[in-house]
């Protein structure tokens, strides 16, 4: 059994003003965290076969929006990210059968993108109140692998 991380009302304060800054880059930011973690851990590809996932691909950017949405959607909801992300996780699990070892990489990539698109925003405070933010919606992804 997971012991599921508690958001306080402050790391959730800290999430919301991140990813409200994100809302309208989603395809962006979305599509750079990809290509990081594409780049710096090739094989997290292996999903994504027969795929255009060059820097600038319509796919990589369509992909990130969905990303970076799903985040955006589950920080509304982090009284219940478990519930918010429910459906993702039948996918990645049984469907996509998605390494779990993914999602921890893919979340650093995106603390990456955003310290260095958003840096007045990612203070250290609210560096770590999405770091936790993103365990929390990797452990929801990977919840049902088990």
């Amino acid at each position: 059994i997971s012991a599921k991380m508690v958001l306080s009302a402050v790391d959730t304060t800290h999430v919301h003003t991140v990813l409200d800054h994100v809302k309208g880059h989603e395809d962006t930011y979305g599509a750079e965290a990809l290509n990081r973690t594409f780049t710096s851990h090739p094989q997290t590809k292996t999903y994504f076969h027969g795929k255009d996932l060059a820097e600038n691909s319509a796919y990589l950017h369509s992909h990130g929006k969905k990303v970076m949405s799903a985040l955006v959607n589950a920080s509304a909801h982090c009284d219940n990210i478990y519930g918010a992300l429910d459906k993702l996780s039948d996918m990645h699990a049984h469907e996509l059968m998605v390494d779990p070892a993914n999602f921890p990489i893919l979340a650093h990539n995106i603390l990456v993108t955003l310290a260095i698109h958003l840096p007045q925003v990612l203070t250290p405070a609210c560096h770590v109140s999405l770091d936790k933010f993103l365990c929390e919606v990797g452990d929801a992804l990977t919840h049902k692998y088990r």
